[in-house]
């Protein structure tokens, strides 16, 4: 790599220089050529990993703990039942006994402030796994991923992200496609869009690197758009009074095949980080349906299961990125 991460902490986007983003974009795209090619290298032969789950994850939990074994590390995973973290003991006491142990911490939880903790106090690179603030992670796969499909480069790719932008992934893909000079349209309604706070963070990198910044609630903006993401409206354990206003507020805002056609580019894809709401063979799908009379939220079981829908390629990809993440801080 141009510039060597290792060592380096993987909290936020805005962590890193546009340099570094592209950098680790590259290396995973060796990566995945060379584990297609059957040429992969270990890397990681004899180190240890500490993965900690303070919420749920099948992508995160998957693509870390393959990643590693495949560059031939070791995982331990914790989670709020197997470990004392916020129960018995503090993130700066875990980080400090853990960074002893370990060669490398991942954390998925709710604060940001917390993970921020654990690496202030660590000694080895820690990695955000996801917060409600931030999903580096994610974003990092997903600009790979729009790399990958559209063979654009960077300054050409126009994407839009679709519903409630207030936190992780809304935020995450706001900051990495200001990094990498990108064209970002936020549409959404008006007390559903990013913190001010991000949002200068955004036009701030955009003023170095020639991204377009949009936030608006009008759907025309999604007209030239090559991607259209979006992410769940609705989270289990929020109150049933919040789920009826978010879905009032957002019921405009489904991913449909109209919407992508509003685009006007034939070859528009979809992207959703997952899980998806998209038909009742779920119990929280079922639940939807139960209180709502809806069978789908954000995203029709019609373009989640076309030609259009790249989300599983999104997927695969979390692990060829976060592999990449792995060696880029650990060698």
């Amino acid at each position: 790599m141009a510039g060597s991460l290792k060592g380096r902490h993987f909290l936020k986007e805005q962590d890193f220089t546009p340099a570094e983003w592209r950098d680790l974009l590259a290396l995973t795209g060796e990566l995945k050529s060379a584990r297609a090619a059957g040429r992969e290298q270990q890397m990681l032969g004899g180190l240890n990993l500490a993965l900690i789950f303070e919420k749920t994850s099948t992508r995160t939990r998957s693509a870390f703990e393959v990643a590693a074994h495949q560059q031939g590390a070791h995982v331990t995973q914790m989670d709020g039942n197997s470990s004392q973290l916020g129960h018995k003991e503090s993130p700066a006491d875990t980080a400090r006994v853990l960074s002893r142990l370990f060669d490398g911490i991942e954390y998925r939880g709710t604060h940001q402030s917390t993970v921020e903790k654990i690496a202030h106090y660590s000694s080895v690179p820690v990695w955000n796994g996801l917060t409600d603030e931030w999903h580096p992670t994610q974003s990092l796969c997903d600009m790979f991923t729009m790399r990958e499909s559209s063979g654009l480069d960077d300054h050409d790719i126009a994407f839009a992200y679709v519903g409630d932008a207030r936190f992780n992934v809304g935020c995450s893909l706001l900051i990495g496609g200001a990094l990498l000079g990108m064209d970002v349209r936020i549409v959404a309604p008006g007390k559903l869009l990013p913190p001010d706070s991000v949002v200068r963070t955004a036009r701030e990198i955009a003023a170095a690197t020639g991204a377009r910044i949009t936030l608006t609630d009008d759907l025309d903006a999604v007209k030239g758009c090559r991607f259209i993401h979006t992410d769940i409206w609705v989270s289990m354990g929020e109150s049933e009074s919040v789920w009826t206003e978010r879905i009032l507020l957002l019921q405009g805002y489904q991913v449909n095949t109209a919407l992508l056609e509003r685009t006007g580019v034939p070859e528009v894809k979809f992207m959703h980080c997952l899980p998806a709401y998209h038909n009742r063979e779920t119990t929280v799908g079922e639940a939807i349906y139960q209180r709502f009379g809806l069978e789908e939220l954000e995203v029709t079981e019609e373009v989640f299961e076309s030609p259009a829908s790249i989300v599983f390629d999104q997927a695969e990809n979390r692990m060829h990125s976060i592999k990449a993440l792995l060696i880029a801080t650990l060698t």
